[in-house]
């Protein structure tokens, strides 16, 4: 679903993102780990077709994100971790904007809309501007603009940020059935518990280099992921 080669990302000489190789296939949830300033952010956005990159190849779904970038987005859903919405709309506007930008009919705009509003305990605020809500219910008006148009594969950047313990456990949750139905998710995250539990397959990187990837269990060994996080980050040092 996503393909990863030889990604390289520089800004001036210093090299954000250094031959990164990764494959997410479909029903995989895909956690990608590492330190502030790893390169995480800036590979999870070069997958987008937000940033250009200088070197190596990005496919979604066998798709080419430098060669046909618009065909890649139609396949994809990106949430950020300080998600930018147009904050003089009210919710249930910029929910069908979202929708009106891919197509999504009218009967399964409303019928997504009130089944993730409700889920998310915001449905009575949709009617409200974005500007009044809080940082959480951005967040969740952000995961379900996400949601609408049915994505092949979620990149997130840090989704669990903001969000209070019962909305997380419900993202969990819609990303565990987006795989079981053939999707797949590829996430960044600092909360190595979360990603433990949930991931089927992990990626640690340090200064924009790969260092270790593979199913969980193998990542893991007999040892908790904190661990394996820290030792990687102390030999690499």
């Amino acid at each position: 679903m996503l393909k990863i080669s030889h990604l390289t990302k520089k800004y001036g000489e210093k090299r954000a993102v250094d031959d990164l190789t990764l494959e997410i296939n479909s029903g995989e949830i895909y956690g990608f780990i590492g330190h502030n300033g790893a390169g995480k952010t800036t590979t999870i956005k070069s997958c987008c077709g937000i940033l250009n990159f200088d070197e190596g190849e990005i496919t979604i779904d066998g798709v080419s994100i430098r060669e046909n970038p618009i065909e890649c987005k139609k396949k994809i859903a990106y949430i950020p971790d300080n998600p930018d919405l147009y904050e003089f709309m009210t919710g249930a506007k910029y929910l069908n904007f979202i929708a009106d930008v891919f197509g999504v009919s009218a009967e399964e705009r409303n019928q997504k809309i009130n089944k993730y509003a409700e889920m998310f305990e915001i449905k009575n605020n949709l009617p409200q501007p974005i500007s009044e809500y809080s940082h959480g219910m951005k967040q969740k008006l952000a995961i379900i603009s996400a949601l609408l148009h049915s994505p092949k594969l979620i990149i997130m950047d840090e989704p669990f940020v903001g969000l209070d313990p019962v909305a997380a456990h419900k993202v969990k949750e819609i990303m565990r059935e987006i795989c079981n139905n053939g999707g797949a998710i590829f996430f960044s995250t600092h909360v190595l518990e979360v990603a433990e539990k949930l991931c089927d397959k992990i990626a640690i990187i340090k200064n924009g280099k790969l260092v270790i990837s593979g199913n969980t269990e193998q990542v893991r060994g007999d040892s908790s992921l904190e661990e394996v996080f820290l030792e990687l980050e102390e030999n690499n040092a």
